[in-house]
């Protein structure tokens, strides 16, 4: 397996992070968002791997970190709900690549008086490695958990606790109901919490693929950080984009309702869905030049049918009547420029509509191009190979998710 080089990551994601310009609106509306990722940025520099327990009330939690510490560390009770916030313990492992490891414990995420149980999902969610604890076949709600932390592409360990509760028949039973009810393209394991089974895994992991798993998290937080950004960003954009398409709409209205010049309507109308996509590609932070912003519109004609009619032949169609009428007007004592103003309005209209469509084409294609013009950083995890096909699987759910979940279609003009 390729060694991953952690400094090398840490400075990528270091300089990506000092390219953000945020403005005081960004910093106080993503304030702890940015908190979790520079506590990680922090976590990758100084090669600290996090580990967070999670699991239903009285899946015993708190005994299973306890097993692996060798101590009593972690308050346990017979009575569910022992734990009610999120508690840490650094465990020493011999011979570890790591400068620590943190053990991360937590409430039931089904406990009743817990006020913010997503506060502890998403604490654990930013753990490097999740040991989901269960103490039976998995329930309905667990299958729940368990996939949201699948779709944010985290590597999971299910570990079967309390063993002593079943016979050698029922625990076959119950391992082979839990294997069913995982994904089978994950091979997510299922570890038995007996004697030394569980360390001697963990361990193993860690020294393995630690690297990757705290990597891999740490560039996961700054891309969900940075769709935040974009996303606060192009909603403040939408605003300005839909004023702009409306100002050339509202130009280019006028101009084919009162030009009954067939050529220079035309070619005003396709100067100004130029002058239209120019000004869109300012507001959304990608220069173009003239050539560039001739190459979209002609893009977003040729791929759109009705603009291309709506451009030319309807006006050309009206321009042309129009054109009848003023010059019959003087033969008919002006009763033939009854019929000019209904056709100028309807060609208003037409042009209006065409320029919405153009300027919510354009401002899409401009958006697409300009996630180009800089590093995301999906980007940097794109570009890392992966030879173990779990974590490669893992990556591949994260990012079909990322992007049907983010795609801002809603965002845009």
């Amino acid at each position: 397996m390729k060694q991953f080089k952690i400094k090398e990551n840490y400075l990528l994601l270091k300089k990506w992070w000092e390219t953000i310009d945020l403005t005081n609106y960004e910093k106080s509306f993503l304030n702890k968002e940015i908190i979790s990722f520079n506590q990680q940025l922090l976590r990758l520099k100084e090669k600290k791997i996090r580990i967070g327990a999670y699991g239903k009330s009285g899946v015993g939690k708190s005994s299973v970190l306890n097993s692996l510490l060798k101590k009593d560390i972690f308050k346990t009770d017979i009575l569910n709900g022992t734990t009610k916030e999120i508690q840490s313990e650094t465990w020493t492992l011999k011979d570890q690549t790591f400068n620590s490891l943190e053990l991360l414990d937590s409430p039931g995420f089904d406990f009743c008086n817990i006020k913010f149980p997503d506060k502890f999902y998403s604490f654990i969610n930013h753990s490097d490695l999740i040991l989901f604890i269960v103490s039976g076949d998995l329930n309905r709600n667990e299958l729940s958990e368990i996939s949201s932390f699948i779709k944010d592409g985290k590597k999971i360990i299910v570990i079967l606790n309390k063993i002593d509760l079943y016979n050698k028949n029922e625990l076959k039973e119950i391992l082979e109901n839990i294997k069913f009810k995982l994904p089978k393209d994950l091979n997510i394991p299922i570890i038995i919490n007996n004697e030394n089974n569980l360390k001697n895994y963990i361990t193993e992991l860690i020294n393995q693929y630690g690297e990757m798993l705290l990597t891999l998290n740490s560039i996961q937080l700054a891309d969900k950080l940075f769709l935040l950004i974009k996303e606060q960003r192009l909603k403040k954009r939408q605003k300005l984009a839909q004023s702009t398409i409306g100002r050339f709409s509202t130009i280019k209205a006028s101009a084919v309702a009162l030009n009954p010049f067939i050529l220079f309507d035309v070619a005003g109308s396709f100067a100004l869905d130029t002058a239209l996509i120019s000004e869109l590609s300012k507001i959304y932070g990608l220069k173009l030049k003239g050539e560039s912003t001739r190459k979209i519109f002609k893009n977003i004609s040729i791929n759109n049918l009705y603009l291309g009619v709506t451009q030319v032949g309807v006006n050309t169609s009206f321009n042309l009547i129009k054109k009848v009428i003023l010059l019959t007007a003087p033969f008919t004592n002006g009763l033939s420029l009854l019929p000019y103003g209904p056709i100028a309005i309807i060609q208003a209209a037409i042009a209006v509509h065409s320029t919405k469509i153009i300027g919510k084409l354009a401002a899409k294609e401009i958006f697409i191009r300009s996630k180009a013009s800089f590093i995301e950083p999906a980007t940097i995890m794109q570009n890392m190979a992966f030879n173990d096909p779990e974590i490669y699987n893992h990556i591949n759910i994260y990012f079909s998710n990322r992007n049907l979940n983010k795609n801002f279609v809603s965002v845009l003009p």
